[in-house]
């Protein structure tokens, strides 16, 4: 028999925020997702902080999903109902499926934080290379 499928294997992750407003000293967010990264025994290997910008975003995702060197892309930001929010817009053409559902759950969980405020919410997830 194979090894158990359980058994924890560590990702290379590349972190972004998507803001207007921070740089890399004012980036709670993405600093928590990169040391929530390290705590669960992963490597972050990128961490960028990009403008809400469509093509901006969708440029250094793109060389993230071409490299050999990041397995996982994790994005805060740019998910709002501002018309200057543009991540899920960005990021729906780059993915080869779409994984269903994960907006839905996103936002059950964060209910329990935020309460409705977790509406404003338009978090996706899908994969891609």
């Amino acid at each position: 028999m194979g090894k158990p499928v359980s058994e924890f294997q560590a990702l290379q992750i590349a972190v972004m925020t998507v803001s207007d407003r921070r740089e890399a000293s004012e980036d709670t967010s993405g600093d928590y997702l990169h040391g929530a990264a390290l705590e669960a025994g992963n490597e972050v290997v990128d961490h960028a902080i990009v403008p809400d910008n469509l093509y901006r975003i969708r440029a250094t995702v793109s060389r993230w999903i071409a490299s050999d060197d990041v397995q996982v892309v994790i994005i805060n930001g740019g998910t709002g109902f501002n018309l200057k929010n543009s991540t899920p817009e960005a990021l729906l053409p780059l993915f080869d499926r779409e994984i269903a559902g994960f907006g839905e759950l996103f936002r059950m969980i964060s209910y329990e934080e935020i309460g409705g405020s977790t509406l404003q919410s338009r978090a996706i997830a899908g994969m891609a290379n």
